[in-house]
């Protein structure tokens, strides 16, 4: 099972940022209209370690770096097997639904927008991904990680279930 990783420093591992989606969001006030940016990253090793983040800010650069603290402090580890997810996987927060399934090499990523950006920073190179239901990057993107998060391999099933890896395959 993927489980979020606290003792492991930012520092400690070379994380590469993607930045999925950027808002302008405008306050009227007396003396006119104020601009401000929330940004939606998401940070990744591209090795099976990914974590999600908003950063707000009245400049862009400010959003984003914010955004970029902010994934740091929420990473958590996938299972990768073969370049893909081990098995399929449904996940949903809020209206957003997303699927995830294994493809077999060559097939690259089939996915759109704010999910890609997060199987590319996972380190995911061939996955079929279906997004249904909302199409929120906030949304798609915590969907997504929803899904991830629930991804678990052979060896960590066969040692909860307490039985050998012989056994889960075969019986």
């Amino acid at each position: 099972m993927a489980e979020k990783v606290n003792n492991l420093k930012a520092v400690d591992v070379e994380l590469k940022d993607k930045l999925v989606a950027i808002n302008r969001v405008t306050k009227v006030t007396k003396g006119g209209r104020t601009f401000s940016f929330s940004a939606i990253v998401v940070v990744g090793n591209e090795n099976g370690m990914v974590g999600h983040g908003l950063g707000k800010a009245k400049e862009v650069t400010e959003a984003i770096q914010k955004g970029i603290d902010d994934a740091k402090k929420n990473l958590i580890s996938v299972p990768i097997r073969k370049g893909t997810v081990p098995h399929t996987q449904k996940g949903k927060y809020a209206g957003a639904r997303v699927l995830l399934k294994p493809a077999s090499d060559g097939t690259g990523v089939i996915a759109g927008g704010a999910m890609r950006a997060v199987l590319e920073s996972v380190g995911v190179h061939n996955v079929l991904a279906k997004s249904q239901g909302s199409s929120n990057p906030h949304n798609v993107v915590k969907a997504t990680f929803d899904a991830l998060s629930q991804m678990r391999d052979a060896v960590s099933v066969a040692k909860q279930r307490g039985v050998t890896l012989d056994k889960v395959f075969n019986g």
